[in-house]
């Protein structure tokens, strides 16, 4: 603030001038677009990594499965088979994940299953950001237990 030239107190022309507010604007406007990309491009590796560490948890959580029941959940009973009890299957013990929020990707797909090899092996699937088959980067497809 400015003051006054000659008692020392606040004067009627005190405070920021309209250029000195809009060159502020101008440089945090500068900052801001120099650092958004490197934030986003850190988001959406976050996102990828919580992604696989979310689908270890599931294989980990189908594995408990088979472990209490003597199979993995059928292709029909899918990860639902996790949160609540499938109808006519003894030695379950669940819930084997803490709710159906578990069963979404960061990006809010839903987390694919599939049997493999007549029962013998499964695996969870990430479609990535985009939820289509394939991609790179962020809309990498992402497996467990690793292929």
């Amino acid at each position: 603030m400015r003051r006054g030239h000659r008692s020392g107190e606040l004067g009627g022309d005190a405070g920021y001038t309209l250029t000195e507010i809009l060159v502020v604007m101008a440089i945090i406007g500068l900052i801001a677009a120099v650092l958004t990309p490197g934030l986003v491009g850190q988001l959406g590796r976050a996102r990828s990594k919580t992604a696989q560490v979310q689908l270890e948890t599931v294989a980990a959580a189908v594995e408990s499965f088979r472990s209490d029941v003597g199979r993995y959940p059928s292709d029909s009973e899918g990860l639902n088979a996790l949160v609540s009890q499938p109808g006519g299957v003894d030695g379950w013990t669940g819930p084997y994940v803490k709710g159906a929020k578990l069963l979404s990707d960061p990006w809010g797909h839903a987390i694919e299953y599939k049997q493999t090899e007549e029962g013998l092996a499964f695996v969870v699937t990430s479609l990535g950001a985009d939820g289509r088959v394939d991609g790179q980067g962020q809309n990498k497809d992402l497996h467990a237990p690793a292929p």
